[in-house]
């Protein structure tokens, strides 16, 4: 039962003072059997007003207004949280298999068939022409390895590039480039699977690395596919692995831009806004600890 200590710091630094519009944090991990909140500590500046409430996805989503103009915006989180690890029932029943083509309960069609619509329907053409290269003679097969390979083939094929520009690259970009951040592979990884008839959705979150036990990480992201018997699972294409103890989600939706960690707006142009950073660093701790104010 790993207890980690997850800190995330993004500053936000601008020429002059600049007067904030409302913002949308997305910070705090999903609770469930396999993860449970112990602590979180959110310090913003300027003085904020927050306001917390859960989206239509289930995510817990801080709404952030501003009392003052300052040059930096500081959001600080620091949580500590408990990681369990979850039985799958196929590891308790062998051999459980859902063979495709699937369909899914008549009482979850309306939410599944929500999360089968493409995030760019104009590049279905392209990754149906890729899908096919891959998985030819797809019928009758074991479902959950279609997602697993698929995760699979997309991280051999697409190099990974640690973007620091906003947005996601679209799936025929990503095949074209054959390169991409961690957002990109999953964005692609998304749509491939809603054209092969998957529910899927995209997935935020931490990752416990090298990178983060440094403290010089960033969000990851991944998805996660909708299977009868099975429920949620989730693959992460830039490891080329599926998730584990390792992934922290701390936020899922059908698009992309639903889980961004922080959005909002400011008053000025671009001339007032210098530069933007961000850290995680993820760390075991013991079982007493302190937090610093």
């Amino acid at each position: 039962m790993p207890r980690l200590r997850v800190h995330h710091k993004t500053v936000y630094e601008y020429n002059r003072p600049v007067e904030f519009g409302e913002h949308r944090l997305v910070l705090r991990p999903r609770e469930g059997y396999d993860l449970h909140v112990e602590k979180m500590k959110l310090h913003i500046f300027p003085e904020p007003q927050i306001v917390w409430m859960r989206d239509v996805f289930g995510n817990s989503i801080a709404h952030v207004n501003f009392l003052k103009a300052s040059e930096e915006l500081v959001i600080d989180s620091d949580l500590t949280l408990t990681r369990h690890q979850s039985t799958h029932p196929e590891d308790q029943n062998p051999p459980w298999q859902i063979v495709y083509p699937f369909e899914y309960d008549p009482l979850e069609q309306n939410i599944s068939d929500a999360y089968r619509k493409r995030t760019y329907p104009d590049d279905a053409p392209a990754i149906k022409t890729w899908l096919d290269g891959h998985f030819p003679d797809r019928d009758h097969v074991d479902a959950l390895s279609i997602g697993y390979q698929l995760g699979k083939i997309i991280h051999q094929e697409i190099k990974y590039n640690r973007r620091m520009e906003k947005g996601v690259q679209t799936p025929s970009q990503t095949l074209e480039l054959k390169s991409g951040s961690c957002r990109d592979m999953a964005t692609l990884m998304l749509d491939a699977l809603r054209e092969l008839g998957f529910a899927a959705r995209f997935a935020s979150g931490y990752l416990t690395c090298q990178a983060s036990e440094a403290g010089r990480a960033s969000m990851h992201a991944w998805i996660e596919f909708y299977l009868p018997k099975f429920g949620w699972r989730g693959f992460d294409p830039t490891i080329g692995e599926p998730t584990s103890i390792k992934h922290i989600v701390v936020g899922v939706s059908d698009h992309p831009r639903g889980v961004m960690p922080v959005s909002g707006s400011f008053h000025g142009t671009s001339i007032d806004f210098v530069q933007m950073s961000a850290n995680v660093r993820i760390e075991t701790t013991p079982e007493e600890m302190s937090y610093s104010e």
